[in-house]
């Protein structure tokens, strides 16, 4: 099994995507640049900012065009956007996109009811939309929904998640994503597809993107990071759920997976802000925090350096 210093493994944080879509609370626009710049001020490598989703199945991210518009190159550059067809990548390349999560799922039948098509056609088109991020500079990730437990049709076989990972016509893409969207899979079954995964990735990143609906969000990342990801994903007080897979709860929470990987550049004081950037957007949302590193930090162990200072 290939395995991974927790100090070499990047965290995505994924709240203002993944993280906003059946909150029925709505930030502004404003407000996510404040969050986005909050999150990388503190040290958090990459984040995933918005969708290119329609914005009438989607509105909370309707406005994502519009922050990726108030942040800088150096912003945009740490800044992933969720894409399903080549013209999402066009469009989001003239806004000054350039890192593009091409999503689809393993199951034609989530496919279907998530992007309006089956697997084979959103493969088919990755080509294409490699091409189109590749003129302006940009990369692409090829991320697999559905990877473990499709909500319409059960288990998945894990032969088909790697045929997709070893079909050539997503080589062109810098990182392979492995979610468990519905939060179903266990510590096992997360460490076995993702050591699979490491020879057909080809040298790509394998990212794993995590659900905590029982509880297994930040054991199924640790699992993932043993065996070889690089990266793993994560939102602010373990927000979110995906509108067509009904039974996903929350992600991971980001203050939840920081606490038990502990990456070179956090500390305390950067964990602290963070766990109060993640109070003012979730007071925000009208929406609880799912963390309970977070709560842990609220909580009256003064002797401990990552409790919350009193005021």
């Amino acid at each position: 099994m290939n395995t991974r210093s927790n100090g070499d493994v990047a965290v995505r944080d994924v709240a203002l995507r993944d993280g906003l879509q059946l909150t029925e609370g709505r930030l502004g626009t404003a407000g996510k640049v404040e969050l986005v710049r909050t999150l990388l001020r503190s040290g958090v490598p990459e984040l995933e900012v918005g969708s290119m989703a329609r914005p009438d199945l989607v509105p909370a991210l309707a406005d994502t065009l519009d922050v990726i518009g108030a942040l800088d190159e150096a912003e945009r550059d740490r800044c992933w956007v969720w894409v399903a067809t080549p013209g999402h990548v066009r469009r989001a390349a003239d806004a000054g996109v350039r890192r593009f999560q091409y999503c689809l799922s393993v199951t034609d039948a989530h496919n279907r009811a998530n992007i309006g098509r089956d697997v084979e056609t959103s493969m088919a088109a990755l080509p294409e939309a490699v091409r189109a991020a590749d003129a302006v500079g940009g990369k692409v990730q090829l991320c697999l929904a559905t990877a473990f437990t499709c909500p319409l049709t059960g288990p998945v076989d894990p032969g088909r998640v790697l045929e997709l990972i070893a079909d050539p016509r997503g080589a062109g893409t810098v990182d392979v994503v492995v979610a468990d969207t519905l939060g179903q899979a266990h510590p096992r079954q997360v460490g076995e597809l993702v050591a699979a995964a490491v020879g057909p990735a080809a040298g790509r990143r394998i990212v794993f993107h995590g659900h905590d609906t029982w509880g297994m969000g930040v054991a199924n990342a640790l699992a993932a990071v043993e065996a070889g990801a690089g990266m793993v994903d994560s939102a602010l007080g373990g927000l979110g759920g995906c509108p067509f897979a009904p039974g996903a709860s929350g992600n991971t929470a980001t203050e939840d997976l920081l606490f038990a990987l502990r990456p070179d550049w956090l500390d305390p004081e950067g964990f602290h802000d963070l766990v109060r950037a993640g109070d003012r957007m979730l007071a925000e949302l009208g929406e609880r925090s799912r963390s309970r590193a977070s709560a842990g930090a609220h909580g009256n162990g003064r002797e401990f350096d990552w409790t919350l200072p009193t005021t």
